[in-house]
Parts: C-alpha cells; sequence; structure tokens
C-alpha cells in the first residue's frame, strides 16, 4: 500500500493552548485509520486542520501528491478528502434525497448561468445528482426515506444521511468524527458494517472514535492523541498493549474489554456487512469485491 495521506510536523495553537504539537503519521490507501484520545486531545482540530478549516502555524500535509495545507474546504473536498461532524450538520427541513444532492454539487459542471437559465446540459446534470443520490441512500440503508426531512429521521439515519452526503464527493479519503456517538448497539453493528463496505469499495477511512470496541475491531491502524501530541500509533493489539496509553486512554479494564469486544464485533460486523453487500457500490472504479473476483 501506498500513502493516501502524510501529515508532517502539524502544529495549531489557539491563543496560550498548544491544540497539536508537532503531529505527523501517514494513512495508507486502502485502510481503515482511527485516530484516539481523550477528549481535548485534538482529535476535532487534526481533522479541522486536515479539511481546511483551521491553518496550522507549521507542518505540511500531501494528500494524494498534493499540498491540503492552505486550501479552503470546498477545495478539500473537490481534492478527494470528504468528513462528517461530530456534531451532525444536516439541512433539518430538506429532504434526504436533497441534503445529499447538495453534497454533490461540489462535483457539478453545468455552472451558475447553467443553474439560472436550466439549460438542457443543466437539467441532465441534474438528473444525474439525484439519481445518484437515490443511490447512495440505498447504499447506507436509508432509500426508503428519501423523501422524509431530515429532521424526521432517526438519530443514527440522520449519521447515515451524513455519511451519504459526503459520498456524494466521490471521496478518496472519508474523515468520520464519533459516527457511533449516541447509537445503540444495533446502530453501532449496522455502522460497523457500513464502514468495512465504504473500504471494500475502494474509500480510505478515517475515524474519530471514543468506542473501543468499535475502533479495536474495525480499524487496521491506530493514532493516539494526548494534549496535542502523539503519545503512540500501531495496530490495534499494539496500542493496546502500550503502558502509556493504558494509562492515559483505556485504563487496564477498558483495554481488556475492546479486545474482547473486537473480536465479538468481527463476528457482528461480518454478519453486517454481509446484508450490506447486497446493495452494489454507487460510484465508479473497482472495489475490492470486484477485484477478489
Amino acid at each position: 500500500m501506498t500513502a493516501l495521506l502524510r501529515a508532517q510536523n502539524l502544529s495549531k495553537r489557539f491563543g496560550g493552548l498548544q491544540a497539536l504539537s508537532e503531529v505527523s503519521f501517514d494513512i495508507q490507501a486502502g485502510e481503515i485509520y482511527g485516530l484516539i484520545g481523550p477528549n481535548g486531545a485534538g482529535k476535532t482540530t487534526l481533522f479541522n486542520v486536515l479539511t481546511g478549516l483551521y491553518v496550522p502555524e507549521s507542518g505540511r500535509c500531501v494528500f494524494d501528491g498534493e499540498i491540503l495545507l492552505g486550501r479552503k474546504p470546498h477545495e478539500v473536498a473537490h481534492a478527494g478528502l470528504a468528513r462528517t461532524f461530530q456534531n451532525i450538520r444536516l439541512f433539518a427541513n430538506l429532504s434526504a434525497i436533497e441534503n445529499v444532492m447538495i453534497g454533490r454539487h461540489v462535483r457539478t459542471h453545468a455552472g451558475v448561468l447553467g443553474a439560472v437559465f436550466r439549460t438542457r446540459a443543466q437539467r441532465e446534470e441534474e438528473a444525474a445528482i439525484e439519481a445518484h443520490a437515490h443511490r447512495l441512500l440505498d447504499y447506507v440503508g436509508i432509500g426508503a426515506r428519501a423523501n422524509d426531512v431530515a429532521r424526521s429521521l432517526s438519530y443514527g439515519d440522520q449519521r447515515r444521511l451524513e455519511i451519504a452526503r459526503a459520498l456524494a464527493t466521490d471521496p478518496k479519503l472519508l474523515a468520520l468524527d464519533e459516527p457511533a456517538a449516541g447509537m445503540n448497539a444495533s446502530e453501532t453493528r449496522v455502522l460497523r458494517g457500513l464502514i468495512e463496505k465504504i473500504r471494500d469499495d475502494g474509500v480510505t477511512v478515517l475515524l474519530i472514535e471514543h468506542d473501543m470496541k468499535l475502533v479495536m475491531g474495525l480499524c487496521d491502524r491506530v493514532l493516539v492523541l494526548e494534549y496535542g501530541k502523539v503519545l503512540a500509533m500501531g495496530r490495534p493489539a499494539e496500542v493496546q498493549k502500550d503502558p502509556r496509553v493504558i494509562e492515559a486512554y483505556l485504563g487496564a479494564g477498558a483495554a481488556a474489554g475492546a479486545t474482547a469486544g473486537a473480536a465479538a464485533g468481527a463476528t457482528a460486523g461480518a454478519a453486517a456487512g454481509a446484508a450490506a453487500a447486497a446493495v452494489p457500490p454507487p460510484a465508479g472504479g473497482t472495489s475490492r469485491r470486484e477485484g477478489a473476483r
């Protein structure tokens, strides 16, 4: 695997608070990369730096061969890095299908004049966007709710809608900020299957999450932040055994529970993924499943 994203010595300060201090890591194409740490460790700040919401004081970030730092959020999304937010950010009074279509407009070509004068090219493009949005809603498992307003959806369905909207940008890397927050066990199992399916269909995933069973059972590698600094990184089994991580974040009981939960979650995730696999990938390109055939 090759590095899809490489961050080097990223630092970000807010007044007297050093939120990030020389954070370096790389994410390989095709993996699920976990980002964990206590509240206030700098996880969301790092997401915001990577996606153009914050500009760091120093450091470098290369994504798919392009320099990301200094780009606006919509430019980062156009480059292929999409994200969701810790607090759901949907257009609450718009339908599910409209929310996804808005996400897709980062890839439109008709332009402002086409939208104003409703040219043939614009009408055809709009129809294609709507069809793609329907495929994405089916893909995440809420196709039947396409015409329902976003605020009427359950919490878990709103999370999946936000993922569908992010996928509408055709990302190479999908950054998920605590997608399982507030979910019950059943919703978390469905989410795990969806994330695995997204990865299997060729999208690399960066995951911030406090659910250690989910992280340790799902991620290929994990980065641990504490007070804005890299505390540890490596495969889940290695990170769980790191004395510094146990002391600062996991605790002995949580580390043991995450290990047991990872094994149980793998079985549940496989079942959820098998059910989700019945829906074909929404975008072009070769998925892992297709490549394995």
